[in-house]
């Protein structure tokens, strides 16, 4: 699987050199990140027409994060050089047999004046800073440091989506959060890594159906830690990330890092860390995503009564933060056991996410096939509860070659389209991973609100003075009655409520009466984020040539 990972490999080093300087030198923040305004400032120098330069900023910003690193500049630098030459600005031009390490740097009109100028006024200025970078940090880090200074960050230290919805979070939605408990009953506060984290890819199943093998494929090569045969041999989440050498990170060390995503996982205990792990290693695919293996999900009473910590807690926390779902079955594993009804029923709200992947099809023969899909199917069918069919995808994901034996010629054409169609699919999350992470944001904002109105209506139907456990306990044997009067009284719709099983088990730890009354100015300062600022954040970093 090839995703562009490195403009900077296909650039000499002299090149690089140039490009950095005319980086440094666009970027007016000096934060590492070139924005629209100071984009077409730039770009003008090229002298081409609108249309292209609008195709050119489109195609260096694929993740459409609203700004340019490094890496994206130097890809839009070498499009504008190949537009000057003639050739069109389109995506084929980056995979097309063009020797990108020898090409020129474009032509940029009055650039080596401004430069000279630049240098001469450093100089005069501080010569100890002359040809230095600046150091290259996120303008949003300190938001989570404290809220008090987060309040007096204005709109024009936002300098991509991402930023954006940091801020916010802190301003608009997290003292909602906190007022109303969400953290305690739904997820965890988010924290800076959260919304920095690359994008996450989860492969869920029962043991033995090449969960590991599918990662082992897609890197063409092992990780540390991986284990495979034919019976449970993953025993422990491990999260497959890029770093700069090949090492095992124990989960308890890998909750406590503050630039990991993953410090939630320590609501499930020392159990669960234990089974947690992090694998590192260098490798251009990890640059862009990372990877969640699980355990096998067992049969009968064995999940629950032999694993010590809550495992479908644990993958629904993930699939929350998850880009992308992969349910794997063999075609010899196609029962769902109970567990796995479980597992696949935690994952509701993510329905978008979940693919399934029958793997290791070449194992029977095309007319098998046929009904090993119809069954499983079926089994779906029953366990999704949705009208819709869930998208399968069928091949055989590991080093071997097909079996064409077995397959036959036709079963080979199939397998080989369908892994094209997932690789594709999975290629697509670095491009929508801001897409995705609006929507995530969106998503949680509208959960907080619901759960704000459920809480606080619990609040008021609690006396002032007598007989206040009876009620609790009537309010939370009847919560599915109190659920519907929040939703007439609110006009919510009934699909975005809360699991009623999980939030009873929640609220009988808490004292109701505790609880806060409605604040209607926060509501509506989300209701306004919603409406107003989100719609504004994302129309103030789309493409600066629209």
């Amino acid at each position: 699987m090839e995703i562009d990972s490195a403009p900077m490999s296909r650039c000499s080093k002299e090149h690089q050199k140039i490009y950095q300087e005319w980086f440094n030198y666009a970027d007016s923040d000096s934060d590492g990140r070139l924005t629209g305004g100071d984009a077409t400032k730039f770009f003008a120098m090229a002298n081409l027409p609108r249309p292209d330069l609008k195709q050119v900023w489109a195609i260096a910003d694929s993740k459409r994060q609203g700004f340019l690193g490094f890496k994206e500049f130097i890809t839009a630098m070498q499009l504008v050089s190949l537009a000057q030459a003639g050739h069109p600005p389109t995506n084929d031009l980056l995979s097309a047999e063009v020797d990108f390490e020898n090409l020129k740097p474009p032509v940029m009109e009055g650039l080596d004046v401004l430069l000279a100028k630049k240098k001469q006024t450093a100089k005069t200025s501080d010569p100890e800073l002359n040809g230095s970078s600046p150091v290259q940090t996120s303008p949003s880090a300190h938001w989570f440091t404290s809220s008090k200074s987060a309040k007096k960050v204005s709109l024009t230290s936002v300098t991509s989506i991402v930023d954006g919805l940091k801020k916010l979070y802190i301003q608009k939605l997290k003292p909602l959060e906190v007022t109303y408990r969400f953290n305690d009953f739904v997820s965890p506060l988010l924290t800076n890594s959260d919304f920095d984290a690359k994008p996450m890819v989860m492969l869920l199943g029962q043991y033995s159906t090449g969960k590991t093998t599918f990662i082992k494929h897609l890197l063409r090569s092992s990780y540390p830690g991986a284990h495979i045969g034919p019976e449970p041999t993953t025993d422990r989440f491990v999260v497959v990330m890029n770093g700069p050498d090949e090492r095992s990170i124990p989960g308890n060390t890998i909750a406590v890092q503050a630039d990991m995503p993953y410090s939630g996982l320590t609501t499930f205990g020392t159990a669960f860390l234990s089974k947690f792990e992090c694998s590192q290693m260098p490798h251009p695919l990890l640059e862009h995503i990372t990877f969640v293996d699980t355990p096998g999900v067992l049969s009968g009473e064995k999940q629950r009564t032999q694993r010590s910590y809550d495992f479908t807690g644990v993958t629904s926390w993930f699939a929350a933060k998850c880009d992308l779902i992969l349910l794997l079955f063999d075609p010899h594993k196609l029962d769902i056991s109970d567990e796995f009804k479980r597992v696949i029923s935690s994952l509701r709200g993510h329905d978008d996410k979940i693919r399934v992947v029958l793997n290791k099809a070449d194992q029977v023969d095309t007319q098998q096939l046929m009904r090993v899909y119809g069954a499983l199917m079926w089994s779906l069918g029953k366990v999704l509860n949705t009208p819709e069919v869930m998208r399968v995808y069928i091949g055989s994901f590991n080093e071997k070659p097909i079996n064409e034996a077995a397959a036959g010629p036709i079963g080979k054409v199939l397998f080989e389209k369908e892994q094209d169609d997932l690789l594709t699919d999975l290629k697509d999350i670095p491009k929508k991973a801001c897409d995705r992470r609006i929507n995530e944001f969106v998503k949680r904002a509208r959960a907080a609100k619901i759960h704000s109105y459920i809480i606080s209506h619990l609040k008021k139907e609690m006396p002032a003075m007598m007989g206040k456990a009876k009620t609790q306990q009537r309010l939370i044997d009847n919560l599915v009655d109190e659920f519907g009067k929040v939703q007439r009284e609110h006009h919510l719709p009934v699909g975005d409520f809360p699991n009623v099983e999980h939030f009873k088990e929640v609220l009988s730890g808490y004292n109701i009466d505790k609880f806060e009354k409605l604040k209607p100015k926060m509501i509506q300062s989300v209701d306004d984020m919603l409406g107003y600022d989100i719609p504004e954040l994302l129309k103030s970093f789309r493409n600066p040539y629209d």
